[in-house]
């Protein structure tokens, strides 16, 4: 890859810009899972019966992942035309705006039928700016990385997820801790929505500071700007579109199956309060959070396939104790089973963005490498609490592991068939 000395990032500038616009966006992206299970179902979802409110409330959650590949789409389509550092800005902007308002929403009592129409239109504009940010973020850290250290680059945008993570979850746990019930679903739930703002503002400073990636750069002056990306990548790229996709199925699912479905069936069925659920998913990110630097680390050295491969297996095994740790009623085995499931997670994520991103030339990167991204969270995320708690209230918790288990072989053939490939930078 050529220099290009007048656009040249320094390190910390790139490390951090792709750092600090991910955490907000999951930051962003979390708070709305942890309002979807704790205060919603109540707010916007009224009823009679508490399992139905919380399967509605939990339907606008998968909103987001369906508008994810539009935001992949729009955004990836204008990050490999005219750049990628305008297009992140704007993705963070659609996003964090988008979240902002939400904390503004009155509730059903209050408008009506209309207040969860509301509620979804913002969560589409939450799903539209993330579907464009993570692509970005990720792009930005490997193509100002050496070769030798893609991995290691690359992982500083997957830090975003665990970090925004314990900030929604600390907030969440600050506030139902500092005031009452009836406090906190009053307006209280509203704070982390609005204060979301001062975060934005410091992620689109930084945003502002960064100049254009030297791939992008070297790409453009040599003319190899394509006209379309999707098309290209539909007409080219068919292999890494599909395969891509389903290999990353299994982190969207394992993540929402540990956060989101054991906070809903912990604090309704297990006997968990709010508090010592939250604790526990602040807990078990701490793990998330360990492994996937150490995840980047080993996917230097051994690659990020292989890694990716021997990941996906553990989880498939994982699968099979899904309900012998659940359904101990014993609080150290559930926390041990989400501390486990989280490190699994930190496994498969941490070089996940750069295995993505080495799929595509750099003229279709910030399409490809987001779309196959954000499709596999419409496949592995956007229905999987419904889903997972239908099969635990149907059949039972064992189905709910056999789900992670099929899940994971797919990821697992994918891995072994995708095309081997690695373009350059």
């Amino acid at each position: 890859m050529k220099n290009n000395p007048n656009k040249e990032n320094s390190l910390r500038h790139v490390l951090f810009g792709s750092l600090i616009g991910t955490t907000i966006e999951f930051f962003d992206f979390y708070i709305y899972a942890n309002a979807a299970v704790l205060v919603f179902p109540q707010l916007f979802f009224p009823g009679a019966n508490s399992t139905v409110s919380t399967l509605e409330s939990l339907a606008t959650f998968s909103i987001a992942f369906l508008a994810r590949p539009l935001g992949s789409a729009v955004f990836g389509h204008y990050g490999d035309k005219i750049g990628r550092k305008v297009t992140l800005v704007v993705a963070l902007l659609t996003m964090g705006l988008s979240t902002i308002a939400i904390g503004f929403l009155p509730g059903y009592a209050s408008i009506g039928i209309a207040a969860p129409i509301l509620l979804m239109l913002c969560r589409f504009g939450q799903g539209v700016g993330l579907g464009g940010e993570w692509g970005g973020a990720v792009l930005l850290a490997i193509e100002n990385a050496p070769p030798h250290k893609r991995a290691w680059y690359g992982m500083f945008p997957q830090l975003g997820a665990p970090i925004g993570l314990l900030l929604s979850g600390g907030t969440f746990l600050i506030l139902t801790d500092s005031m009452s019930s009836e406090a906190f679903m009053d307006y209280g739930w509203r704070i982390p929505f609005i204060a979301s703002s001062l975060l934005v503002i410091v992620g689109f400073y930084i945003r502002l500071k960064i100049s254009e990636t030297p791939a992008f750069e070297n790409s453009k002056e040599e003319q190899k700007e394509v006209k379309i990306p999707f098309f290209t990548l539909l007409k080219s790229y068919k292999n890494q579109l599909i395969f891509g996709t389903l290999s990353a199925v299994t982190t969207f699912l394992v993540f929402y199956l540990m956060t989101v479905f054991t906070l809903s069936w912990a604090t309704s069925d297990l006997g968990f309060t709010k508090r010592e659920a939250l604790l526990i998913q602040l807990l078990s990110v701490l793990f998330f959070a360990f492994f996937i630097p150490v995840s980047a680390l080993v996917a230097d050295k051994i690659g990020r396939r292989k890694i990716l491969i021997i990941t996906t297996a553990a989880i498939a095994v994982f699968g099979f104790f899904f309900s012998y740790f659940l359904n101990s009623g014993n609080s150290v085995l559930v926390t041990a089973f989400v501390c486990i499931g989280m490190s699994l997670m930190g496994f498969t994520y941490g070089p996940l963005g750069t295995f993505l991103s080495e799929l595509f030339p750099t003229t279709v990167r910030y399409s490809g490498a987001s779309l196959t991204f954000n499709l596999a969270g419409i496949l592995g995320a956007a229905f999987a609490p419904m889903i997972a708690i239908w099969l635990a209230s149907t059949y039972g918790l064992n189905y709910v592991g056999f789900y992670l288990t099929a899940a994971a072989l797919i990821s697992l053939i994918s891995f072994l068939v995708i095309s081997k490939k690695v373009h350059q930078f």
